[in-house]
Parts: C-alpha cells; sequence; structure tokens
C-alpha cells in the first residue's frame, strides 16, 4: 500500500492581524444600545416610564429582577 502527501502549492491569504475601529464601531453602538433595552425591560418597566400597560413583561423578566438585584415587590 502506498501512501502520498500531499503538498499544497499556494499560500492561504493572512489574516489582518487587527481589526479597524470602522469595522467594530457600528457593532458595538449595535449591541450597546440592545443592551440598554434589555436593561431597561428588566430593571425598570412596570413604572412612572412604563412602555407595555399591564403586568405581562413584569412576569417575564421577573426572575432576571431578583437576579440582577433591582427590586419589584
Amino acid at each position: 500500500m502506498a501512501q502520498t502527501v500531499a503538498r499544497p502549492t499556494a499560500h492561504a491569504p493572512a489574516v489582518p492581524a487587527t481589526l479597524p475601529l470602522r469595522a467594530i464601531a457600528p457593532w458595538a453602538v449595535f449591541f450597546g444600545v440592545l443592551m440598554l433595552v434589555l436593561l431597561y425591560f428588566v430593571g425598570a418597566e412596570q413604572g412612572a416610564t412604563s412602555v407595555v400597560n399591564g403586568t405581562d413583561v413584569h412576569e417575564w423578566v421577573h426572575d432576571a429582577r431578583h437576579l440582577l438585584g433591582f427590586p419589584c415587590h
């Protein structure tokens, strides 16, 4: 049984060492805003600044509120 070794003939393109800030900034802003919205719904919804009427949001995020240290009772 003969075995052969395949040798690559072309080199793969090099991966850039750093990413430019222009490539990262839009994603960082997007995720930052997303985290602020999630933090609002977990921590501040159901009060004077309530966006959604009723207690549905409160019930959905109730355990997360206690886990993060927000009082809700």
